[in-house]
């Protein structure tokens, strides 16, 4: 059987009864299993992990992600993150016995359904790309939705679906729908509220800046707790390790006094990515076996 994961990013992560609405949605279709969900009143982002047939996998994502289209308003949304939409990025990911292909047909025909039904515009980025200049997410998300309108505007930013010819969609903003191979949402809290010390080690260890092969990294004061984050992606970890990652955010925040006060991971991790290291190395908070994506399958 081929197994296709998702996780679905949308831009709430204050109000949990909705969050519990747009994960129950996901949950309730036959052949869909969620594995995990995550939110964050900073980031006001909410993260769903869930596994199936392509098809399972389809509709449980089309479920979760209507659910969110009737719950969030773009309009009233703020938060640190990156966003351009109330759904904000959809990526399918090939698992067992599924290749790139299935995830890429996944994504392009969740993309059409989606997009249609709520006159979202959709942009496919990753492996599902229809325009090798859009490949990269982080291109599609510049300028937010504060600058979604004018990006729409332009010719060379047209949105791969735009339902009915529409433009600019004030109320869910566009969605990034791809396909890709596994990822680590990876997060480190410093034992610090100094929000330019997390954007210089962000800046040093992204790739856009000189840094890592395949990091993306932002630095963010999360006023709740009144601490500063490296909030990063890690999109081939084959090629740059968390650990290398942990280790050099250590000695950068070691170097201007601090120290890193603990990390957290948004999602789930490939085992083999933690052969090198541990969870306690790490200082990972809440991990146990059920984080670990085979164990699921």
């Amino acid at each position: 059987m081929k197994i296709i994961e998702c996780i679905p990013n949308f831009s709430e992560g204050r109000n949990p009864e909705f969050v519990k609405s747009i994960v129950d949605s996901a949950a309730g279709i036959e052949g869909v299993k969620v594995l995990d969900f995550s939110m964050d009143s900073d980031h006001n982002r909410s993260v769903l992990t869930f596994i199936g047939s392509p098809e399972a996998t389809l509709r449980g994502a089309v479920a979760a992600c209507n659910r969110a289209a009737d719950l969030i308003d773009m309009r009233r949304h703020s938060g640190v993150h990156p966003r351009i939409g109330a759904v904000d990025v959809v990526p399918f990911v090939p698992l067992k016995g599924a290749d790139m292909s299935d995830a890429v047909e996944t994504a392009h025909r969740f993309g059409q359904i989606f997009g249609r039904k709520n006159n979202v515009p959709v942009y496919f980025y990753g492996e599902a790309t229809l325009n090798q200049e859009r490949k990269k997410l982080a291109d599609i998300r510049r300028g937010q939705y504060e600058g979604l309108r004018d990006k729409i505007d332009d010719p060379t930013w047209a949105p791969d679906i735009s339902p009915g010819g529409s433009g600019f969609n004030p109320h869910l903003g566009a969605t990034a729908v791809g396909a890709r191979k596994p990822l680590i949402a990876f997060n480190i809290n410093l034992n610090s509220n100094d929000i330019d010390l997390a954007r210089n080690i962000a800046g040093l260890i992204r790739y856009s800046s000189g840094g890592f092969e395949h990091v993306q990294a932002i630095g963010v004061l999360l006023e709740s707790r009144n601490i500063a984050q490296v909030s990063m992606n890690l999109t081939d970890y084959e090629t740059t390790s968390i650990r290398t990652v942990f280790d050099t955010v250590r000695r950068k925040a070691g170097e201007h006094g601090t120290d890193i006060l603990e990390s957290e991971l948004i999602g789930l991790i490939p085992k083999a990515a933690l052969e090198d290291t541990t969870a306690d190395y790490l200082k990972l908070m809440d991990f146990s076996e059920e984080r670990i994506i085979e164990n699921h399958y």
